[in-house]
């Protein structure tokens, strides 16, 4: 119990402290005052997210069907 809590302190304390993009995107999202750029990353960054997950939810659906669908006689 003392090490889930010690764990999930250290997640919590260490989530506070990340930043969330490289220092290219920052660099170029600190110099421009338009919102147009800063718009076109998030969009890029939430697209490059969803693919994995789609690919993995994918492959977890078809392994689902495989084995766990009643056979007909």
């Amino acid at each position: 119990m003392k090490k889930k809590v010690l764990l999930l302190l250290f997640t919590v304390f260490t989530f506070l402290n990340t930043n969330a993009q490289c220092a290219m995107c920052r660099a170029v999202l600190e110099s421009e005052d338009g919102l147009s750029t800063a718009k076109g990353v998030n969009d890029g960054i939430v697209y490059l997210m969803v693919i994995p997950y789609l690919l993995v939810g994918g492959l977890g659906f078809a392994i689902y069907m495989k084995y766990f669908r009643t056979k007909k006689s």
